[in-house]
Formats: C-alpha cells, sequence, structure tokens
C-alpha cells in the first residue's frame, strides 16, 4: 500500500503538472479550494487549523505548494495569507497529526536581480522585497523554526518557473530556454525531498539550468540525487 500524502494547494499550476507523478509513489489527499486533477479532494482554507488537522491524520508526510483565493488574488494580503501564515498553521496542524516530514516549493523569487547574477549556493542570504518574494522569504523561516520548535523536518525547494514539458521544448528550440523547470524535472525533486528527511531544515535551488549558468545546485545533487534531466543537446 502507497504511503498517504497531504498536498496542500494542489490545484494550481505546479500541483497540475506534478500530481501524475506524485501519484505514481503516493495515495494523495488534495487540500484546496478548488477540486484537483487527481487525488481524494478535501475542500479547505489554510487558515482553517482544525480542517488542516483533520486533513492530516493518517498522513505520513506533508508537500505545501501554494494555494490561491477563487478569484486568483495576488493581492499582497493574500500572498501573506497563503506563504506565511496558511504555511504556519499547516505545519503547526501536521504535528498534531503526526507529521514528521514536509517539502515546501518555495521559489528563486526569494532573491532580488535573479537574472543579473550567479548564485554560488543556497546561503546566499535572500533578499527580495516585491511582496510576492518577500512571502517566499518569510515561508522558509516558518520552516526553519518549525524543525526547531516542533521537530518537523523541511525541504524547501527554490523553484524556477516550472513549465510542461511542451512549453520547455518550444523555448529550447526558440534560444529562449534558460532556468525554466520542466514538470518531470520538478516532480523529480519534489519527490526526492519528500524522500530525503535527514537534514533538519534545508532549502535547495532547483532550476532547469542544466549547464549552471546562473547557479551552482550541486547541493541538490549531492543530498537529494537530483539534478535537471532536461536538457537542450540531450533529451531523457
Amino acid at each position: 500500500m502507497k504511503p498517504k500524502l497531504l498536498v496542500i494547494g494542489g490545484s494550481g499550476h505546479v500541483g497540475g503538472l506534478i500530481l501524475p507523478f506524485l501519484a505514481e509513489q503516493y495515495t494523495l489527499t488534495v487540500f484546496d479550494l478548488k477540486e484537483p486533477t487527481l487525488g481524494h479532494w478535501v475542500p479547505g482554507d489554510v487558515r482553517d487549523f482544525d480542517a488542516l488537522k483533520a486533513a492530516g491524520q493518517g498522513c505520513a508526510k506533508l508537500l505545501y505548494m501554494a494555494m490561491g483565493n477563487h478569484d486568483g488574488s495576488t493581492h499582497p494580503t493574500a500572498q501573506f495569507d497563503v506563504n506565511v501564515t496558511g504555511l504556519y498553521l499547516a505545519l503547526r496542524a501536521a504535528q498534531a497529526a503526526g507529521i514528521t516530514h514536509a517539502a515546501l516549493t518555495s521559489s528563486m523569487s526569494v532573491y532580488e536581480q535573479l537574472g543579473q547574477r550567479f548564485f554560488w549556493d543556497e546561503d546566499a542570504e535572500p533578499d527580495a522585497h516585491h511582496h510576492y518574494g518577500l512571502t517566499k522569504r518569510l515561508g522558509e523561516e516558518v520552516a526553519r523554526s518549525a524543525w526547531r520548535q516542533w521537530g518537523i523536518s523541511v525541504n524547501a525547494l527554490r523553484l524556477c518557473l516550472p513549465v510542461t514539458e511542451e512549453t520547455w521544448q518550444s523555448l529550447a528550440q526558440e534560444g529562449r530556454q534558460d532556468i525554466h523547470t520542466e514538470a518531470s524535472d520538478v516532480a523529480r525533486a519534489i519527490l526526492a525531498a519528500l524522500e530525503y528527511a535527514f537534514g533538519g531544515y534545508q532549502a535547495f535551488m532547483i532550476s532547469g539550468d542544466w549547464q549552471e549558468k546562473r547557479m551552482n545546485m550541486s547541493k541538490a545533487k549531492a543530498m537529494l540525487g537530483w539534478e535537471p534531466l532536461m536538457r537542450d543537446d540531450k533529451q531523457p
């Protein structure tokens, strides 16, 4: 029997890309305002602690992704609700439900000037000030605190522009593929992050930048056994 995975925010863009891959290894419980493409749907709001705790009962692990509002709002208030408050409540509820490990879809948007500098490693201090990147920064601190306070190990994946295989191929053919990450590579990173539960809190840069022109992803390769397989010169 496959272990149960609680996926929070699985009905969005990234969820649509990766749920088919996750379903191969986990029985999915998807907590979201909108119905997902796969898995057992539990309608709910991330600001509802009791609903989060109930959804986590019997689940082995937690995957926290962005959950939008019904109206798709990107207002700062909505971003703080999802990426900070909601994440805090979800991790607290997971701990109360007996879950001890989680993966978090963070973003390279935690940094300013993403396309204008090279990122040597994950120790570069996040410095984003736009409300989206700022809330992702704060979300990583929430995850770090969850490990220190509640003993929940969390791997935060700083994703870069997840796209479908078709979009990735089109960008590559046009010579515009840079840091976009193809769906199967994103899914492999998330699966690896769910499997690796030995590092307390860790952040990883995850990108389709297979030549590492923009960022050094050796940490993900060393600890998660992950590197992007979709490449311009050699398709998997």
